[in-house]
């Protein structure tokens, strides 16, 4: 469901693509259904870097500041979110990867005790919520981490 800005003009719509392993977010003129801007933020691979894109087939198009502070308000926060675990130490976020890209981030209640063990054996204790949290979205108790964002 997009997201209005406060002058109903403007809206941002945000996508998961799985292929590309990224969110896109994109800020679209509402009265000409038009894509001005489009945000796409990886949140699988460290090496690559969160980018901003302009239709260049598209005609000049003036966006007023706030709007475009909005957006990329939005887009820092998906930022932020969606990569946070990347600016953990080095050797966390290697660990994070490598259980990013073997369970997709998901994982059944059967095998989570036996991958809890495996972690626990490559990373230190107090790194384990963090780490369990952007691999799995879960706590060591294997319940799934609330964050604010998915609270009402």
């Amino acid at each position: 469901m997009p997201v209005q800005h406060p002058s109903h003009d403007y809206a941002i719509t945000a996508m998961y693509s799985v292929p590309d392993d990224a969110w896109y977010l994109e800020l679209d003129l509402v009265a000409e259904q038009r894509n001005l801007v489009t945000a796409i933020v990886p949140d699988e691979d460290p090496a690559r870097e969160p980018t901003v894109c302009f239709d260049p087939r598209g005609s000049h198009m003036d966006v007023p500041y706030e709007v475009m502070r909005w957006f990329m308000d939005q887009v820092d926060e998906e930022i932020r979110t969606s990569r946070a675990w990347m600016r953990l130490r080095p050797e966390l976020v290697e660990v994070i990867h490598e259980l990013r890209q073997e369970y997709q981030g998901m994982i059944d209640d059967d095998r989570f005790p036996h991958v809890l063990a495996e972690v626990r054996a490559r990373v230190p204790e107090a790194d384990l919520p963090a780490v369990l949290d952007a691999a799995f979205g879960r706590n060591p108790d294997g319940t799934a981490v609330e964050h604010p964002k998915d609270t009402p």
